[in-house]
């Protein structure tokens, strides 16, 4: 830790912008971006919780899923990729057996009682919820937790299937692990202390997934066989030395109140599951299942059913990504993209809700974007689905084209071009 103003001092001279460099690929414009956010950060810190403290500052990013839609909370497998959007926050220890947070954006500060770590019914959907679920995960896995002031800032986009939520729950866990553990938890422990606390206190019955590639970093394929110990490899892609640029595009369309539509569908892949008295996909023979299929369709229904198909087709093809990317085979790795793309579509149906189907901004977008790459590219829905944003692999002639296209169907921010961010979640200081 270090006294704040020492630290502004030393972003300033680009004390950390080798760092940055790491974590934002940056040219001279962004590191001038990042040192102004940091120094932001931290002098919104100093406002709120006191001038000149002892500080840390932690980095946790946003993610994106490569290939796996819906997979992991059946036990399945997934590849997906850390990015270079992260929240940050400014962080001190303190002594009165309370964490209070704040964030860029909210005008209230979240304050907990470390002497009331129970889960609390009317704090269902908010921040409160997740640091409370953080902490008493430390204390039940035996580690220590603590009282510390943070103040955190964003630009992973809330709502559109980047994982702001699975970030700001590593972020917690980060800070807790750095200034009360001395680092001892290893990155996929805090994700599962982060999927902890959105499921049991958070209330969103999320797969793992999202917090492994936060806290992971990188590259990952990721099998949840064995959800206790999901085995994590990290996988070489590089997909800007092949002239391919990753673009995200919001649709801007929010998709944090669609919950009951995320369950339905982990729900109805376990009712397919139970038929043949397991509990989740990952265990049933896909041979079994297809032999089966007219007893299950009585049994769980018929969108059950092609649910099911698409997560055992698309774990096959997230095995068939990751050995395209092992052989740097970028254009069959672009057709197994593509493959997924239509297949949470057609099979696993989370491209626009059936409640509101006049608002279907990601079909949208998706129609658009083949239009424009053909085959040359790939294109798929992010994330959740339902609603937010999708994802753009676009072969670097016709970028300008592209992003000129989306934008003048979603507006000016639509488009943003990223890359893999090959640290996950970090103390920086």
């Amino acid at each position: 830790m270090a006294k704040a103003r020492l630290v502004i001092n030393d972003i300033q001279k680009g004390v950390y912008d080798e760092i940055f460099k790491t974590l934002y690929w940056t040219d001279e414009k962004t590191a001038s971006h990042q040192r102004g956010r940091y120094m932001s950060a931290i002098e919104s810190f100093e406002r709120y919780y006191g001038a000149d403290r002892d500080i840390a500052i932690y980095s946790v990013p946003g993610r994106v899923e490569l290939c796996g839609n819906h997979t992991d909370h059946n036990n399945g497998v997934v590849l997906a990729s850390a990015v270079n959007i992260d929240i940050i926050a400014v962080a001190s220890k303190s002594r009165d057996g309370v964490i209070r947070l704040r964030s860029h954006g909210f005008g209230r500060e979240d304050a907990i009682d470390l002497e009331r770590l129970s889960p609390d019914r009317r704090e269902v959907g908010k921040s409160s919820a997740i640091i409370r679920g953080v902490a008493a995960a430390f204390r039940d896995r035996g580690g220590q937790y603590g009282a510390f002031d943070a103040y955190t800032t964003s630009d992973v986009l809330k709502g559109g299937g980047l994982s702001s939520s699975a970030a700001f729950e590593v972020c917690v866990g980060s800070i807790l692990n750095g200034e009360y553990n001395e680092g001892r938890f290893d990155a996929v422990t805090l994700a599962m202390i982060g999927q902890y606390a959105e499921n049991e206190y958070f209330g969103k019955p999320s797969g793992l997934m999202d917090q492994t590639a936060c806290s992971v970093g990188g590259t990952v394929f990721i099998d949840f066989e064995n959800r206790e110990s999901p085995l994590v490899e990290k996988v070489p892609l590089d997909i800007s030395s092949n002239g391919i640029y990753l673009v995200i595009t919001d649709t801007k369309s929010d998709h944090s109140d669609l919950t009951e539509e995320y369950g339905a569908i982990r729900a109805e892949m376990e009712s397919v599951a139970a038929h043949f008295g397991k509990k989740c996909l990952r265990e049933v023979e896909y041979g079994d299942f297809l032999s089966g299929v007219a007893d299950v369709r009585e049994s769980a229904g018929d969108r059950a059913v092609v649910r099911a198909i698409h997560f055992f087709e698309e774990c096959r093809r997230v095995r068939e990504a990751v050995s395209a990317a092992k052989d740097r085979d970028m254009p069959r790795w672009l057709s197994i993209i593509g493959e997924c793309g239509h297949s949470s579509f057609e099979f696993n149906q989370n491209a626009y809700c059936v409640k509101t189907p006049e608002r279907q901004g990601i079909p949208v977008a998706l129609a658009v974007s083949e239009a424009i790459l053909g085959r040359r590219g790939a294109c798929r829905l992010q994330g959740g689905g339902f609603a937010g944003a999708i994802q753009a692999f676009v072969p670097s002639d016709l970028l300008d084209e592209y992003c000129g296209a989306m934008r003048r169907v979603f507006g000016g921010g639509a488009c943003r071009v990223l890359n893999v961010r090959p640290r996950g979640g970090i103390r920086i200081l």
